[in-house]
């Protein structure tokens, strides 16, 4: 069954970007969660993948590494359209709460997600730190 999304809110992230929030509501209490199976080829998850987004981008998705964060990661390359949650940050983002409720619920199946082979940052921190965002900049202090 398919769900229903629409746009939350854009806000700009340099000159070529933006940092887009979906909001997807189930049709059914059956409705299945999109999600990637691997991280995808420019995921900023992955260490390989260093510079794709400008440090602003980190910035203003940093709230998704915040304790009891109620917001996941969406994937880039799906879209605003055919939205699906980033399995790069499924596999990082233990301490989210959006995400362990998915994966209490069945909606969320680690067993069919893998790095694909590619080394991820250890958590959301160092992935901001590694993609220019300043380690000292108040904003990943309350980063788990």
């Amino acid at each position: 069954m398919t769900r229903k999304s629409h746009i939350d809110r854009r806000i700009p992230a340099g000159p070529n970007h933006q940092v887009v929030s979906v909001v997807s509501t189930p049709k059914t209490k059956d409705d299945t969660y999109p999600y990637r199976r691997s991280p995808c080829a420019t995921c900023p998850w992955r260490v390989d993948a260093v510079g794709e987004f400008p440090p602003q981008a980190f910035l203003i998705s940093a709230h998704i590494a915040y304790d009891q964060a109620m917001e996941t990661f969406g994937c880039h390359e799906s879209g605003v359209k055919h939205a699906t949650t980033c399995a790069g940050f499924i596999l990082r983002s233990e301490h989210n709460l959006a995400l362990r409720i998915l994966l209490a619920r069945d909606k969320v199946n680690l067993d069919q997600i893998d790095d694909g082979g590619h080394e991820l940052h250890a958590d959301y921190r160092a992935m901001a730190i590694a993609n220019g965002v300043d380690p000292d900049d108040t904003v990943l202090v309350p980063c788990r």
